[in-house]
């Protein structure tokens, strides 16, 4: 018999609690049943393995992440939206490590669902870049610019990787400002510098 109120929801969140206490790698159905008092076999009724649960994780923490975000990132545009989202990111990713590594996980489509953490991520990311006046294809490719750019910076301070004196939060501020400058002054596909915006302005008072 499972233990009376063990839910696949209180599996989930007792799952993405461990792995911000001892890893994602430490995670497993064997420890997740020690924390229940419970047989392993007792779990899969709710989960049907390990690999299932682990999506379970990530699938939660991209909502909550996309909700902390979305709530920064309200009403904001330009500099202020970027920095908004990306110090929401980085204050996720400090704050729940292990919930964070699942969202670096590689899903598929089926795992994916309906979910709308993954999804509403995507949104977020295109509406604060329009801002910035870039269009397609340029909205992916500053897309994964600022992906690579937060993930990097994060997973680096997260394994202690950045040994020099300066403060770590004095840096990511100035890499924001930075990155703000270069959206800012997005080089056009023909080589010229300046944002698609820019120019359709500039063609606007011709």
């Amino acid at each position: 018999m499972v233990r009376a109120g063990i839910t696949v929801l209180r599996l989930t969140e007792a799952a993405a609690a461990m792995a911000d206490e001892a890893g994602l790698e430490n995670v497993t159905v064997s420890a997740l049943a020690r924390h229940f008092g419970v047989k392993d076999a007792s779990l899969y009724s709710h989960v049907r393995n390990l690999r299932e649960l682990r999506v379970r994780i990530a699938l939660l923490a991209s909502d909550e992440m996309t909700e902390r975000i979305a709530a920064a990132v309200a009403g904001r545009a330009g500099r202020d939206a970027l920095v908004a989202f990306a110090d929401a990111y980085r204050a996720y990713a400090l704050a729940h490590p292990g919930r964070y590594a699942a969202t670096q996980m590689q899903l598929a489509p089926e795992e994916v669902g309906d979910s709308a953490g993954f999804r509403r991520s995507v949104e977020l990311t295109y509406g604060m870049l329009r801002a910035y006046g870039l269009k397609e294809p340029d909205l992916t490719d500053a897309g994964r610019l600022l992906r690579s750019a937060f993930h990097g910076y994060v997973h680096l301070e997260l394994a202690g990787g950045f040994g020099h004196a300066r403060p770590v939060g004095e840096s990511w501020a100035r890499s924001l400002e930075a990155l703000h400058v270069l959206l800012e002054s997005w080089p056009a596909r023909d080589g010229r510098q300046g944002t698609q915006r820019n120019e359709e302005e500039e063609q606007g008072n011709a």
